[in-house]
């Protein structure tokens, strides 16, 4: 927290939007040498939504992005910044979030994508935090949306149960420094040294789009899972921590932890390692799987409208993606 800064960034909105589609274990079982038993065991996913034909990250954020302003109560037009995170966008270029805008009719904002896979939202979050508190600004809506159906091979059981499709957005504020309520702080960090951690291998690179690439199926996600379940817990789990050290705030004055849904056993061992009780654990996994960015403001939205999240909370937000990156957010309802 910078104790010059005359704002904050606070949540004045929170929508989400999930495909129709389920998509359960038992399903797979019929593609699939895997059973719903070995799925659940391992991951905590039970089924997940898939995007209908006609949907997209676009569309997905679309509908999250105006459940987010109907909540905020506020019209289009006063939204000065739109920031989409995904790393499922509907074109290379432009933006996802020029297509938000446009659906929207969010004339008076600029718009961009950011791609920090899993840890996008964390990373957008920060970076509208930012803005807000140099007061350049006083409204920014930012989205994390998913299209991962769309990137996963069918035909590969260590990847594709685990990732599910949708979007979550959540309207922020400007508001006064001595405010109550706000985000506290946000960490994020990137080390590339791990890139071939998760990986989707095919794209523009030296030789561009390629048919060798496509028929060796380098379009789809590829992911080493033992590695990434070490470096998961042990980034996400100091990160956390190094968040309430930074706002000096205990443990058992969390309200709420909201992580990054990658798989159950991975958040079961944060909370190990930080010695938080799962009770206090917010999860989505069962029912969504990996939404990748969109995975923690799905969270916030189902939290919000649970009524897990009230007046006076604190919440913890922590994410680890590939990049790799990691991050965290402390915010007070």
């Amino acid at each position: 927290m910078n104790p010059s800064s005359l704002f904050k960034a606070a949540v004045a909105g929170t929508g989400s939007y999930l495909p129709d589609k389920v998509l359960t274990n038992k399903d797979l079982e019929n593609t699939l040498d895997t059973s719903d038993e070995w799925i659940t065991t391992r991951t905590g996913i039970k089924e997940r939504r898939i995007a209908a034909d006609n949907e997209s990250a676009s569309t997905m954020a679309f509908e999250a992005g105006k459940k987010a302003l109907s909540s905020a109560r506020l019209e289009p037009e006063q939204v000065d910044m739109v920031i989409v995170c995904t790393s499922t966008p509907d074109v290379l270029f432009p933006s996802t979030a020029c297509f938000v805008q446009k659906e929207l009719g969010a004339v008076n904002s600029a718009a961009y994508d950011i791609s920090a896979v899993c840890s996008g939202f964390v990373f957008g979050l920060s970076i509208a935090e930012q803005y807000l508190k140099t007061g350049r600004y006083d409204h920014i809506l930012v989205i994390g949306s998913e299209a991962n159906s769309r990137i996963v091979d069918w035909s590969d059981r260590s990847t594709c149960i685990l990732f599910g499709d949708g979007a979550g957005a959540v309207l922020l504020k400007k508001t006064d420094q001595e405010e109550p309520v706000g985000i506290l702080s946000s960490h994020i960090y990137s080390d590339g040294a791990l890139t071939d951690l998760i990986v989707v291998p095919g794209g523009i690179g030296t030789t561009g789009v390629n048919k060798q690439d496509i028929d060796d199926n380098k379009y789809f996600i590829k992911m080493s899972g033992n590695a990434t379940f070490k470096v998961a817990v042990k980034r996400m789990a100091n990160v956390i921590q190094e968040a309430l050290d930074f706002n000096e705030i205990k443990m058992e004055e969390v309200s709420l932890l909201l992580p990054h849904q990658a798989n159950q056993r991975i958040v079961s061992a944060v909370a190990e390692k930080l010695n938080f009780p799962e009770e206090k654990i917010y999860m989505t996994i069962q029912k969504y799987g990996n939404t990748s960015a969109a995975s923690i403001p799905i969270g916030i939205a189902d939290a919000m409208e649970e009524g897990k999240i009230k007046p006076g909370d604190v919440s913890v937000l922590g994410v680890v993606g590939a990049g790799l990156t990691w991050g965290s957010a402390v915010i007070k309802w």
